[in-house]
């Protein structure tokens, strides 16, 4: 029997509406493209209509390195993508343009293009707009909170999750006693002199704290030999005091990367999850 065109068409977004909407791991997608580089991310999109609470991984390996696949030992954000998908988060994990062949800003403006997209396809992927987080470990957790302080309304999310994050690139390379090669290629430049100490400032999220920001949960190892647990403790004092709410976790006794965390303190991604959970306002999940 014939079907007249719209009558068809209402007859396929019925059918749509109440087809189960299967969980699907997605690889490789293109959110985006920047001097020359086709930018990619994996996304994991969860049963049912949503929408979606949503979280962006960005990975670190000193702005140099790293995948958002977790590379060979599957690390970096990969040990977060199991707890997100079981809990019903809708996740995104990206690469982005490394250094040096491209300097900063190229990598956080990558992170901003990837926030946009995500934005401009929560229809396809059955995400809230509204309940978007940024999370990124080491020099993705300087990008992710780097892209919230220079939020506008097209970048702006919900909730920011840093696992040992820079975000005083001065007062660490003090620490460390001078330049840093991961530094420089980030920048540019070799010497510590005053030109490399204002790019490093203008790369420090802790100097662009401001009133207004989304909630932020800190996480960090406490024996963080490679970017100094106090990094945190003074992130969470600067944004405390601008009024933005602020959470710390510490892992007693944890390195860099949290590969090795589940001996040192078995419950921490279920802290994150649940901070997420009551940040965003998600529902528990349904027990099967």
């Amino acid at each position: 029997m014939f079907i007249p065109l719209l009558p068809r068409l209402l007859l396929t977004t019925l059918l749509c509406a109440v087809a189960p909407l299967r969980a699907a791991v997605l690889t490789n997608l293109e959110y985006g493209q920047a001097a020359g580089v086709s930018l990619k991310l994996d996304a994991y999109v969860p049963d049912g209509p949503g929408p979606h609470p949503t979280v962006i991984l960005v990975h670190g390996g000193g702005w140099t390195g790293g995948d958002k696949d977790g590379g060979k030992n599957q690390g970096y954000m990969m040990p977060m993508h199991e707890p997100l998908s079981t809990a019903g988060f809708a996740w995104f994990s990206i690469n982005y343009r490394l250094a040096p062949a491209h300097r900063h800003p190229a990598q956080v403006e990558d992170v901003e293009t990837a926030i946009r997209w995500v934005k401009a396809h929560a229809g396809e992927y059955r995400l809230d707009p509204r309940r978007i987080a940024l999370s990124g470990e080491s020099a993705g957790g300087h990008l992710v909170a780097l892209a919230a302080v220079r939020a506008d309304d097209s970048t702006r999310v919900a909730a920011v999750v840093p696992f040992y994050g820079v975000f005083d690139l001065v007062a660490e390379a003090h620490r460390r006693g001078g330049a840093i090669p991961s530094f420089n290629k980030l920048l540019g430049r070799d010497t510590l002199d005053e030109t490399m100490l204002k790019l490093m400032r203008d790369a420090s999220p802790q100097n662009f704290v401001k009133p207004g920001l989304p909630p932020f949960l800190l996480v960090h190892g406490t024996a963080d030999q490679t970017v100094a647990y106090q990094q945190s403790v003074d992130m969470q004092t600067r944004l405390r005091a601008a009024g933005v709410p602020c959470e710390l976790l510490p892992i007693k006794d944890g390195p860099h990367g949290m590969l090795p965390w589940p001996k040192l303190a078995p419950d921490f991604k279920d802290r994150v999850v649940a901070w997420l959970r009551k940040t965003l306002a998600v529902p528990p999940t349904p027990k099967k």
